[in-house]
């Protein structure tokens, strides 16, 4: 019987000549692409070069461009097509080099442009007075809106876009705790809350996704752990009570507030222009400042709804502290939106239920 070769399928032969021969091995194809350590770090010399060659194209200082890694270079990069995608060289867009370090300083809080899908298109730079990151340092968390605010809210933040993005022009507002610095959270206790308020415009005609951009003020919230002064604050008014939370005194700013006179108000009691179902809350404030527990800052602060003169609810955010050698009470009211309002609230009864 004759055994055939199952490479060549001719009859085997004595020296086996057909097979490979030990210690070689069967010519192979040529391989154009074929890896070698001086390919290798050419591609990588190639990579440098080309992200050299767009970091010395960032509008940012030469001292940041030295201390930038790849990473962020190519957060930063993306960060400039994505705005100019939506704002082409020529256009006029909301935010840009006009809008310089002084006038940024006057903003009660820093400016966000997001795309229609949530990705970041610009921060202002003046963030990092917000949440002690650079707009650097926020990139490197992520590149949507999402990767920047606490995972616990990010179905209610995309269920506010998608609600602004079916109605161009709608203003929606939204509070979440976002990213900060390390330094921000040992010195503040956690992270900061921010609100969100702002609408989808479309930027070029006709409107499309890839034309529509979220244009929003991002301001922060007053913490609970905070009592800072804040006098100067336009959404701040102050008043002063005899124990029993009669009013003796009130800054003239209430009036703006909450509509009242100052006459009207001495001689009242703070309860009347309470909310009913904040009475209880208020006591509470209100025994814990009478013992002495509100020198702490925090000790003594709640949030609480209040009349106005036009009979409409406010809600305001009450710091209450002993004053004047104990003989009155001083509080600090902090007007809210609804949105932060509801978020302290939350934060408030967390804290209460937490062992």
């Amino acid at each position: 019987m004759t055994i055939f070769c199952s490479h060549c399928h001719q009859p085997l032969q004595a020296e086996m000549s057909c097979l490979p021969r030990r210690g070689k091995q069967a010519p192979r194809a040529s391989r154009p692409f074929r890896s070698t350590k001086s390919a290798s770090k050419a591609r990588r010399d190639q990579i440098n070069a080309e992200l050299q060659a767009l970091r010395s194209l960032l509008p940012i200082s030469v001292q940041e461009k030295e201390r930038l890694s790849y990473l962020h270079t190519m957060a930063l990069v993306c960060l400039q097509l994505r705005g100019a995608q939506l704002f082409p060289p020529g256009s006029a867009p909301p935010t840009g080099p006009a809008l310089g370090t002084e006038l940024l300083s006057l903003l009660p809080g820093f400016l966000l442009v997001l795309s229609a899908n949530g990705k970041l298109v610009y921060i202002s730079e003046n963030v990092s007075q917000v949440l002690g990151l650079s707009v650097v340092e926020l990139l490197a968390q992520g590149d949507t809106v999402f990767d920047i605010v606490d995972g616990q809210a990010c179905e209610d933040v995309y269920k506010k876009l998608l609600l602004a993005q079916e109605e161009p022009g709608r203003e929606v507002t939204f509070v979440s705790e976002m990213c900060t610095s390390k330094a921000f959270r040992l010195q503040h206790g956690g992270n900061r809350v921010v609100t969100v308020c702002g609408r989808f415009v479309a930027l070029h005609w006709p409107p499309s996704p890839s034309t529509t951009a979220f244009l929003a003020l991002c301001t922060p919230v007053m913490q609970l752990a905070i009592d800072g002064e804040a006098g100067s604050q336009d959404d701040i008014f102050q008043s002063t009570h005899i124990l029993d939370m009669t009013f003796i005194d009130v800054t003239e700013s209430v009036t703006y507030h909450l509509g009242y006179r100052r006459e009207e108000l001495v001689g009242q009691s703070w309860y009347s222009l309470l909310h009913p179902e904040d009475a209880d809350l208020a006591a509470a404030q209100h025994r814990a400042v009478a013992r002495g527990a509100g020198a702490r800052p925090a000790a003594g602060t709640a949030v609480l709804r209040v009349l106005r003169r036009d009979r409409a609810w406010a809600w305001l955010r009450v710091s209450a502290r002993r004053d004047g050698g104990g003989r009155c009470i001083t509080c600090t009211c902090r007007c809210l939106r609804e949105e932060e309002a509801a978020h302290l609230r939350a934060r408030q009864h967390r804290a209460a239920a937490s062992p």
